[in-house]
């Protein structure tokens, strides 16, 4: 589906164990996220880039999305240096928190460490997979389904508000900065919201008419190899090993 452009592949990551990626996934991001110090982040970063090549990740989709974190951290860059603090030091004639360059500099390699082996490891498998994996690690099943239904719903409403937005432009609609335009954006949500309310209804009800009860029954199970387990140890010693890293960084 163009909703998944990395979960096709015959990589080791591809045919991976998803409760193995999951896990792995999961205990890098965490890691990666407490990290204070730049080498630590780098070494994270180069773990992270290691991973995106094993998985061959197409470049232009990959790309994108770190295009669209380092936009974000991009906007922070430009506001958080100049916010001031009592370590500023002149940049030309403005004053530059260097604590907080320091800090930035840190969070940008851990954002982008996160988000490549975020992107090599679960997205490497459909989400379907991914929502299976994440019942047979015993996460509370109202998540699971929560998770599940927002993945398979989103692309609707997606497609619901192009029809309005398109049926208002061809209505002579044409976006500007004018009160007309934010009471017809208002219009559009309100309708939006209303329509999903109504779509949501009637799927619950078709669910309940086919004897839905709350719970997915697991038709299907995962088999545990040993390259899932040489995986799920490189990932928790990578992230052991950065935390170590980082405190004997931090006590010194």
């Amino acid at each position: 589906m163009s909703c998944e452009p990395f979960a096709t592949g015959d990589t080791l990551l591809h045919k991976a164990d998803p409760r193995t990626k999951v896990i792995g996934a999961t205990a890098f991001s965490v890691a990666v996220a407490s990290l204070r110090s730049p080498m630590p982040a780098w070494l994270a970063l180069g773990f992270a880039s290691i991973l995106t090549v094993s998985a061959r990740l197409p470049l232009r989709p990959l790309a994108k999305r770190l295009a669209q974190v380092n936009l974000f951290l991009g906007a922070l860059w430009l506001i958080i240096p100049i916010s001031g603090s009592s370590d500023t030091t002149l940049f030309g004639a403005l004053p530059v928190d260097s604590a907080a360059i320091r800090q930035l500099y840190v969070i940008t390699l851990k954002c982008n460490a996160i988000v490549m082996a975020g992107v090599a490891l679960l997205s490497t498998s459909s989400l379907f997979s991914l929502a299976h994996a994440l019942a047979h690690l015993k996460v509370p099943s109202k998540l699971v389904q929560l998770f599940f239904f927002a993945w398979r719903y989103i692309h609707l409403l997606e497609e619901e508000w192009s029809r309005m937005y398109l049926a208002a432009k061809l209505r002579g609609f044409h976006p500007s900065t004018n009160l007309h335009t934010y009471h017809t954006f208002a219009a559009l949500v309100g309708s939006l919201l209303v329509k999903s309310y109504d779509r949501g209804e009637r799927v619950f009800q078709a669910m309940m008419l086919r004897g839905f009860n709350g719970t997915f029954w697991l038709l299907t199970h995962f088999s545990m190899r040993p390259r899932d387990l040489v995986l799920a140890c490189c990932c928790l010693l990578a992230a052991g090993g950065l935390i170590g890293l980082d405190f004997f960084l931090a006590s010194r």
